[in-house]
């Protein structure tokens, strides 16, 4: 009996010996593998090879599927490698459930591979996929809550928001029986959406629910970011960007404060509040975006310009280590904005390079491209019209317009293909007629946004102002500039002031059309506004000489010349670019490169 125990006891020892010994190459291999993944720069393909040094050694089940999961991560987030990410992400799902401390592995690898057939627009994979993950992780709170948000967004961006609530449903009951509060509160928030008259009362309620909670501070900021961007972007969704002011401040301020605490600080006792809706470093890249968006709509254009950059640079910093598809979808989100604001800043050119980068983003991603291929092409019409190539800018208005199902996407496309019309004079009369029936801000408006609402006021005011039906005119245009002023439009207030001087000037009213132009110049230097400001010093040059003040038109002269040569210099320059070929492009996917032109082919547009 002693030799049996001393034998047993012998072969406990060596078998321990040789896990520890197991363990320790496993080890080594992985903090080489780490090492290579966070150098600057990342070198990657070390990193794949230490993982991959891992399988000759025949190592214990748990270890090879772990494994495969870091390899099908690592190629996922940092190669273009989709096929192997795939099989190795598969692999991880697949592996045996029996295994002990496989839970977390299998859930990661489900939500990883369901993320990978996503951007692959395989989302009928990775529907089922996620449905069966969840179904098994009900004991493992963080996963499942995070899983069920993941389902839910899916569904969410098929616009299935019946399906995407009632997954947020079981979310929230799941948190209320796991005792987790903090969990239970983000799902309510976004059950709002599906009950649109009710958002300001629920907005008000769930504001005082994050306020009065008590938990750990770090998850109380991270709660009242999400509220906050919620309240954020239901605001400037709704044009209201004066209203927005008070809790964009609020998020600002929310944002310095959780930048400040650490995530280890406070660790909390329930598992199903370690759920974060967003990372804090993606938090901070957000906040820019949504002040980014907000800028470009009150008109603060260099501030626009002062936070994309900001955003640009922190997102720069994070895609070394993460590439995260929200990380990209923010970047496309911010270039988009940033591009409508050089536009109206007179920086076409630049512009156009911009465009081309978003294409190059959406070549990358099937899923990206599909989410914003409508803003693309919107984006190439405004630029078309801006060169004056009108008939381009109704292909690539059309396009978009047969690309999306977003209500008020669609408003902005039809308001500014309704102006193409216009300019064009009486070859769409019948499609023109149509457009503006359909977006007629005096009747059956078909969106709530305030600033798409006083734009459709805008659009109806040129129109008449083109036929010559000028008191129609000044009607719908004081009607733009009563919304406009409400809500801290500035761009609308500066165009409709130009617009009405030009139309007392017209009609002889000097003074009245000085009134109107001195202050939309005035603010359109303030925006700054190359089109409104060409405008304006056209009329101040135009009305002092009539008025006979020599040294004031002389002065307005000069103005408008100076903004002629930049707007005219600015405009050979974009034509001149390769990427102006991209106007051309109004069908399948952005195209891989494009043909240099031999020079300009359009004329300075007349931006009257």
């Amino acid at each position: 009996m002693a030799a049996q125990a001393a034998a047993a006891a012998q072969a406990a020892a060596a078998q321990a010996a040789q896990a520890e010994a197991a363990e320790s190459w496993y080890l080594a291999l992985l903090g080489f593998a780490e090492h290579f993944r966070t150098s600057s720069p990342p070198k990657i393909r070390l990193c794949v090879h230490c993982l991959q040094a891992v399988f000759p050694f025949k190592p214990p089940q748990r270890i090879e599927a772990r494994t495969h999961l870091q390899l099908g991560s690592v190629l996922y987030h940092h190669t273009k490698n989709s096929e192997q990410a795939r099989s190795h992400l598969e692999k991880a799902v697949s592996a045996d459930p029996a295994i002990q401390q496989f839970e977390d592995v299998k859930f990661e690898a489900a939500s990883l591979l369901s993320e990978l057939y996503c951007q692959e627009n395989s989302v009928d994979a990775a529907k089922p996929l996620l449905r069966k993950a969840i179904q098994i992780s009900q004991q493992t709170p963080y996963w499942h809550c995070r899983l069920l948000f993941q389902l839910a967004q899916l569904h969410t961006l098929e616009k299935d928001l019946v399906s995407a609530c009632d997954l947020l449903g079981v979310g929230a009951e799941y948190a209320r029986v796991r005792g987790s509060q903090h969990l239970r509160l983000p799902p309510q928030l976004l059950l709002m959406e599906r009950k649109l008259q009710e958002v300001h009362p629920l907005l008000t309620l769930c504001g005082q629910i994050v306020e009065n909670w008590q938990g750990n501070p770090i998850q109380k900021e991270s709660l009242r970011v999400f509220f906050l961007v919620l309240q954020v972007t239901h605001y400037l969704d709704a044009g209201q960007v004066k209203s927005v002011k008070p809790c964009l401040k609020q998020l600002q301020q929310c944002i310095q404060t959780i930048s400040t605490l650490h995530d280890d600080e406070i660790l909390p006792s329930n598992p199903a509040d370690l759920f974060h809706w967003l990372p804090k470093e993606h938090m901070c890249v957000l906040v820019y975006l949504v002040t980014v968006m907000h800028s470009m709509q009150a008109g603060y254009l260099e501030k626009a310009q002062k936070y994309t950059d900001k955003a640009l640079m922190q997102l720069e910093k994070l895609k070394m280590l993460d590439c995260s598809p929200i990380l990209s979808s923010f970047q496309v989100i911010l270039l988009e904005h940033i591009i409508m604001c050089r536009l109206v800043t007179g920086h076409k050119a630049t512009a156009l390079q911009e465009i081309s980068q978003v294409c190059q983003l959406c070549q990358q991603s099937p899923r990206l491209f599909s989410n914003h291929a409508a803003q693309l092409h919107t984006l190439l019409g405004l630029y078309c019209v801006s060169v004056n190539c009108m008939d381009n800018a109704e292909a690539q208005f059309t396009t978009a317009l047969r690309l999306t199902n977003h209500q008020e996407l669609w408003a902005f496309i039809v308001t500014n293909l309704a102006s193409v019309y216009i300019r064009e004079g009486n070859r769409h009369q019948e499609v023109l007629y149509s457009l503006l029936e359909r977006i007629n801000p005096d009747h059956s408006f078909p969106v709530s946004s305030h600033c798409l609402r006083a734009a459709a006021f805008y659009v109806r005011g040129l129109f008449s102002f083109f036929q010559g039906r000028y008191n129609e005119a000044k009607r719908f245009l004081r009607e733009t500039l009563k919304m406009s002023n409400a809500e801290d439009l500035n761009r609308l207030t500066a165009c409709s002031l130009v617009l009405l001087g030009h139309i007392f000037y017209v009609l002889g009213n000097h003074r009245e059309s000085n009134n109107m132009v001195v202050p939309a110049m005035q603010l359109a230097s303030k925006i700054p506004d190359m089109s409104v400001q060409l405008w304006s010093s056209a009329l101040l040059r135009d009305l002092n000489k009539a008025c006979g003040n020599a040294m004031d038109a002389h002065e307005a002269a000069q103005m408008h010349q100076n903004f002629s040569q930049q707007l005219l210099q600015d405009h050979i320059e974009a034509c001149s670019l390769p990427e102006h070929n991209l106007i051309t492009w109004t069908d399948g996917p952005p195209p891989v490169q494009f043909q240099a032109q031999n020079g300009p082919n359009t004329s300075l547009a007349s931006l009257l």
